[in-house]
């Protein structure tokens, strides 16, 4: 199985697109069969740096790059550019 986490800072000023962008990652569970679980939560602690998180499951690597490039992960993706200081990710095997 393989973990994918990814972690964004966002703009300021950019509370609806970031709405919109999380929503739109949520929804893709169950659309895209890939997808063993997936978690979308926005940071509670204002001493942490990032604003919000993504944690997904796929069996193996083969299906997270299904994941990464099917038509409606791209859609929802393609939000982020604008609205993101910075993105890290982590993908590890458990």
């Amino acid at each position: 199985m393989i973990k994918h986490i990814v972690m964004w800072r966002f703009k300021e000023g950019t509370q609806e697109q970031q709405k919109q962008f999380l929503e739109g990652l949520k929804g893709l569970m169950g659309q895209i069969e890939v997808l063993r679980s997936l978690q979308v939560g926005t940071n509670v602690n204002p001493k942490e740096k990032f604003d919000a998180t993504l944690i997904c499951e796929f069996d193996n690597m083969d299906d997270l790059n299904s994941y990464a490039t099917d038509p409606r992960h791209v859609a929802v993706a393609s939000i982020c550019p604008s609205i993101a200081l910075e993105r890290v990710a982590i993908d590890f095997e458990f």
